[in-house]
């Protein structure tokens, strides 16, 4: 019959006996893992740390690597047919401004010689006779004109403006054309809060093209910069199109002047029905492109519009006209 006393009793006086025995007992002298590992790394580090152990490796350690040769940039030179050959600095240009380390005016005269003009001409001007025919017709063109430009060549040059086109959204033509009528005509940020705040699903992505667009003008047409220029101008009120009046304080300004939409393709996509028929939807593309100027355009027009009201003829109900067609007989 099996003993029905618990273990734990069992093995109480083995503990017991553990507890008494002084031996068994850990002191503050025992020494703890952490304290033998630190042993060991006092004795690894009291070594030389040139010394390894190995006499070929130590000696291979003592040895300084030698210094490799610098190679010395060569300075070249332009084309014998080029037209800034006579404008090639002299050596001592450089020796007097000290540009050139000493070490390289020794060979900064030597010219490159992989040039070839005759393979460059390839690349360069591929067609010389349509080159030939173009300038001529450039200059008979300024001979004519008398170096003057036509107003559409110099509006080009003082005013700034900035075209995009979206990407293809899925969308109709209706629908985005809404909204290229409402975001038209006003300043860009302004657009940009209706897009955030309207209904329309599309709005989101045509708020984005707003924003791309914007950072596009400021970054490549240099637009919208006179508050970091000081080229705002001063205060000026202004007649729109629509007969509104508006107060212009920044003449660099982004403003969206035109905003129109594109047909783009269709794509396909399935509508299941009941009893497994299907049908096949034309879903359509559309892109959105925007034209972006500046407030001194907006400007213009108004001084324009404002100088042709007041150079108009005046009006006559009965106008003086010369008597013609006399005779001494009716002609009835």
């Amino acid at each position: 019959m099996a003993s029905r006393i618990p273990q734990r009793r069992l093995l109480e006086p083995a503990f017991s006996a553990l507890r008494t025995c002084p031996s068994c007992r850990r002191t503050a002298s025992s020494p703890y893992p952490f304290q033998l590992f630190a042993r060991a790394v006092s004795s690894k580090s009291k070594r030389s740390p040139a010394s390894t152990g190995n006499k070929s490796v130590d000696d291979y350690l003592k040895q300084k690597p030698k210094k490799e040769a610098q190679v010395v940039p060569q300075r070249g030179s332009v084309s014998e047919d080029s037209i800034f050959e006579d404008a090639e600095p002299d050596q001592a240009d450089f020796e007097e401004d000290d540009q050139v380390p000493r070490q390289f005016q020794e060979t900064s005269t030597s010219s490159f010689q992989g040039r070839n003009s005759g393979s460059m001409r390839t690349m360069l001007d591929p067609d010389p006779k349509s080159r030939i025919k173009f300038e001529r017709r450039v200059v008979v063109r300024q001979v004519k004109r008398r170096g003057r430009l036509t107003k559409k060549e110099l509006l080009k040059r003082t005013e700034r403006e900035s075209l995009t086109k979206s990407q293809w959204l899925k969308t109709s033509t209706k629908k985005l054309g809404m909204l290229a009528r409402q975001i038209a005509g006003k300043p860009i940020e302004e657009a940009i809060v209706q897009m955030r705040f309207s209904k329309k699903r599309v709005a989101r992505d045509v708020k984005k093209h707003l924003e791309y667009s914007r950072d596009m003008a400021i970054v490549n047409r240099g637009m919208g910069l006179g508050k970091v220029e000081g080229t705002q101008g001063e205060p000026i009120e202004i007649e729109l199109k629509d007969g509104k009046r508006k107060k212009i304080t920044d003449r660099t300004g982004i403003y969206v002047d035109q905003a129109w939409v594109g047909r783009g393709p269709h794509g396909n996509e399935m509508d299941y029905r009941a009893r497994g028929r299907a049908h096949v939807m034309h879903n359509p593309f559309t892109s959105v492109t925007v034209l972006l100027k500046e407030e001194a355009t907006r400007v213009r027009l108004s001084e324009e519009k404002r100088k042709k009201f007041e150079n108009r003829k005046l009006w006559l109900h009965l106008p003086d006209r010369p008597v013609t067609a006399q005779r001494q007989y009716p002609l009835w």
